[in-house]
Order: structure tokens, then C-alpha cells, then sequence
């Protein structure tokens, strides 16, 4: 989920909560906050329980809530985890730490003092062209024997990796790439963490209720259907939130601006985006 700000830049609670409703209502199951897509780097440690808290107010029992809490200092993210669990978490979304490039036992070392330091799952964090470090298959099968590591975000864009660590193990394996959605849960995967969700929650949750209704050929050809605008929000040379915060002001949601060193989308790029919104809704209507 986007962590949406006031005109001035300031957390914008209301927001978040009407925005957070709105999504489970629209079919997500669970909300991700405080993630590269909530502008995580530019919180701080404060508005992050403060959004947690508020979020669980807003949607109660009726979707899981996973905070992000990676950063590239272990000791910092240890506080971040203690916290987002005392402000209402259900689980933790923990990046690779990155910049430093530390090796693959510094990495799994990372992860396993997260994860005893708390008592709620952790979903590792998979995204190396971000982090400049990879969480190897083999360090992942490791990994997965730590009781309170329990599932993977994908984007290392190796799907043959990832199938081999769920031939291999029980965790829930998602994917944090949009254009992938449909082929990892093909093969195992649990679902998706999504960037572009945050504007078509009910377009991409079709995609799975029809393959698990056993009609893949309309799977298929609603994640076809997504893809101009899974492409346009990930792939237009901006980062998915400055793309997504776009769309979701076009569309009268809550948002806001982007906060530095950030910049807003042109209004070229948002009417490029909300055209493609326009004609994915009308031929899934």
C-alpha cells in the first residue's frame, strides 16, 4: 500500500484508513505498509507504528497487516520489528540489507536475528536490483527452517530459482512482480505482493479466483488484460509509487504527493495511465 501525505507532505491517518478500507473491501486480503511502495525510506520510525496502528483500526480482523521493516543496519531493524508487533502487526516484510553487500551467511545471520527477535512471521525480501545483494536459493532453503520464517517476496526475476525452493520447502512463496502474478501462483506460489493493486485491487484478485475456479483460460486472459497498465505503472522510467500515487489522485483516492528526492508524475504521464485504467475497466466490466 502507498502511505498516503497531506498537501503539505505531512502522514494523512484519514487517508491511509478510507484507502486501506477501500482496498479490502476491493478484494485484498492483506495490506503491506511501509514497503519501498510506502515510501519507507522516507518515514520515520514514528509514523510507521503510528500508520500501522491506524490501519488496524480501520480494517479490524478482516485483512492481515504486514509492516516493512528492512533496513541495512540488523540492530535498527530488530527495533523496527518490536515495534510494528506492538503497534498491531501480523507479520514482517524484511528486505535484504542492502548497499553494504554483505555475504550470504551475513544475510541469513540478518534474518534469523529479526526473526527470534519478535514472535510474528517474517516474509524475506527478494529484490536485488534494488538492494545490490541476491538472497541465493540455497541461503533461502536455509532460512526456511527458522519457525518464524514463513514465506518470500520475489523479485529476483529467477523463476527458476524460485520454483526450485518451493519444490524444496513450505513457504508461502509470493510475487512482488505484477507481470509474474499469474505464472508463479501456476506453479505453487501463495499469491502476490503488488504495487499496481493499490488501483486495481479487483482486476488482479480475478486472476487467481479464476485459476482457482479452474478456468485458466480466463485467467490467462485477464492477467493479459492487466498488462498495458502493470507495464505503465512499473516500467515508464518512474518508480511504481510516483505512478501509482498519480493514478490514485486522477482517480479521486487518497494519496497524496511523493515525498523527495521523489518528484510527482507529469500530467502527459498520469493521462497516459488513467487512459489505460479507463479501457482495463471497461473490458473487465
Amino acid at each position: 500500500m502507498i502511505t498516503p501525505f497531506t498537501a503539505s507532505g505531512a502522514l494523512d491517518l484519514d487517508g491511509a484508513q478510507r484507502l486501506a478500507a477501500h482496498l479490502v473491501a476491493q478484494g485484498c486480503d492483506g495490506l503491506v505498509l511501509s514497503g519501498t511502495t510506502g515510501e519507507s525510506p522516507t518515514t520515520t520510525d514514528a509514523e510507521k507504528s503510528t500508520l500501522i496502528a491506524a490501519v488496524r483500526e480501520a480494517v479490524a480482523d478482516r485483512a492481515s497487516i504486514v509492516a516493512g521493516v528492512g533496513t541495512p543496519d540488523t540492530r535498527h531493524t530488530v527495533e523496527l520489528a518490536r515495534e510494528a508487533q506492538k503497534a498491531g502487526a501480523d507479520g514482517l516484510l524484511v528486505v535484504a540489507p542492502y548497499y553494504s553487500k554483505p555475504p550470504q551467511d551475513a544475510i541469513e545471520a540478518h534474518f534469523c536475528e529479526i526473526a527470534d527477535a519478535g514472535e510474528i512471521p517474517l516474509m524475506l525480501y527478494d529484490i536485488p536490483n534494488r538492494t545490490g545483494v541476491r538472497v541465493e536459493p540455497e541461503t533461502i532453503l536455509r532460512l526456511s527452517a527458522h519457525p518464524r520464517i514463513v514465506a518470500v517476496k520475489d523479485c529476483s526475476y529467477d523463476f527458476l530459482a524460485a520454483q526450485k525452493v518451493l519444490a524444496r520447502t513450505d513457504l508461502a512463496y509470493y510475487s512482488g512482480c505484477d507481470e509474474h502474478n499469474l505464472a508463479l501462483y501456476a506453479v505453487g506460489g501463495a499469491g502476490y505482493v503488488s504495487t499496481v493493486s493499490n488501483v486495481i485491487p479487483a482486476p488482479l484478485r480475478a486472476v487467481l479466483d479464476a485459476f482457482d475456479a479452474g478456468d485458466t483460460a480466463r485467467a490467462a486472459r485477464l492477467q493479459q488484460q492487466a498488462t498495458p497498465l502493470i507495464e505503465a505503472i512499473m516500467s515508464a522510467g518512474l518508480p511504481g509509487t510516483v505512478t501509482t500515487k498519480a493514478l490514485l489522485t486522477a482517480l479521486d483516492l487518497p494519496a497524496g504527493p511523493v515525498r523527495t528526492p521523489l518528484r510527482p508524475a507529469d500530467e502527459e504521464t498520469t493521462d497516459g495511465l488513467l487512459s489505460l485504467y479507463r479501457t482495463l475497466t471497461l473490458t473487465t466490466a
